[in-house]
């Protein structure tokens, strides 16, 4: 099935409730609640502070949310007994399991609110998210808008304050459960049976990424140290990691293990250095010490903001970057907002094969930082 058929399914199932839309109220006892959303690995994780105000508002609820179909692992878990839904708009028999799964007291739409016609296909009784989301028609089944906040602050905690109430406890990792995980092939569980740092040079987009000889630097900085580079990566990364490291002097896990076995290969690191992607944000699920490269992303906006603020995570970005000046957060003009969503063909400050922002990160930099926390987990 396309996106487009999936659309048109949940659209279908949509309009006869969107209809009635004048005489919905806010319901008095919540006990099922839906999270719409289809976000990459990073911005699903920032929901966490979402859920965990959820859990303590409504302590006996149902909580749902969907999820694409890598990332349900995570939450095999049940983290603050939130269960993942499985959802592709492609695949029809997720989109028909999410649309059954209702109906629900609330539903939450964060980022694009074309999930909103999701929400109220899924039956939720009343919808919450951001308003003013483009074209005006994802704004539709949505009965509570709220506007972004008019102060800067990291979108993790934004996300929270769609719901009232007090912020969420600050996160620790024992309130996520460790997900399942193959075992390790021998050899490579030889590798990792020294102190090793995990180095992650891929990202969502190529403007994120470091320049390689950089990575290699930093990898002979590593080894210096006493302790043993590992590199991870997805599938999709494999060349990367090759193209870095062609004669494989250290262990690759790119394309070799799914997100279960990479938290367990963070767990057990004494760091991780990656940019600014979603694995980043799992460094901070897993609790391991995590030195993040901020180049087209915002640090304050991206990073740990209050409800990861015990986290050990060290941010590591050029401040004041000229071309870093798009007021947008999924698509909403935010004054205070100063990030760049540009790619590799429309970044103004390419420079062969990285974005200048992402080449004025200095190796030192990188290095200090990471050895700041090396020496603090000792």
């Amino acid at each position: 099935m396309s996106r487009f058929s999936g659309r048109i399914r949940i659209i279908a199932r949509a309009i006869p409730k969107l209809a009635l839309k004048a005489f919905r109220r806010r319901p008095t006892d919540v006990s099922s609640i839906l999270i719409a959303h289809h976000l990459l690995l990073g911005d699903t994780l920032l929901l966490t502070p979402l859920v965990a105000k959820l859990r303590v508002r409504y302590p006996h609820a149902r909580i749902a949310l969907t999820c694409p179909k890598a990332i349900v692992p995570l939450y095999a878990g049940r983290p603050y007994g939130a269960e993942a839904l499985p959802f592709d708009p492609r695949d029809a028999a997720s989109v028909s399991a999410v649309l059954r799964s209702g109906p629900y007291d609330l539903g939450i739409v964060v980022g694009d609110n074309r999930h909103a016609w999701l929400a109220i296909a899924a039956k939720c009784r009343w919808i919450v998210g951001h308003g003013d989301d483009t074209p005006a028609w994802k704004n539709w089944p949505i009965d509570e808008p709220h506007p972004y906040p008019s102060t800067p602050a990291a979108w993790a905690d934004i996300a929270a304050t769609l719901i009232d109430g007090p912020a969420p406890a600050r996160y620790r990792p024992d309130d996520w459960p460790a997900p399942a995980a193959a075992a390790l092939a021998p050899a490579d569980a030889a590798v990792l049976a020294k102190p090793y740092v995990v180095l992650h040079p891929g990202a969502s987009t190529s403007v994120k990424r470091w320049p390689q000889d950089r990575w290699r630097a930093l990898a002979a900085r590593v080894e210096a140290l006493g302790y043993t580079p590992v590199w991870s990566g997805g599938p999709g990364e494999v060349e990367l990691i090759r193209a870095i490291d062609p004669q494989a002097r250290y262990v690759s896990f790119a394309g070799r293990v799914g997100l279960g076995e990479l938290w367990y290969l963070f767990a057990r690191a004494r760091a991780v250095v990656c940019p600014d992607t979603g694995v980043a944000h799992l460094g901070r699920m897993v609790g391991v010490p995590t030195v993040t490269l901020f180049g087209p992303g915002n640090a304050m906006i991206h990073g740990a903001g209050e409800f990861w603020r015990d986290a050990p995570f060290t941010p590591v970005t050029i401040v004041d970057m000229p071309c870093r000046d798009e007021p947008d957060i999924f698509r909403r003009k935010v004054s205070w907002v100063r990030r760049c969503d540009r790619n590799e063909s429309t970044c103004v400050a390419w420079r062969g094969d990285h974005a200048e922002c992402m080449g004025l990160i200095s190796l030192d930099a990188v290095s200090r930082a990471l050895e700041a926390m090396l020496t603090e987990g000792l």
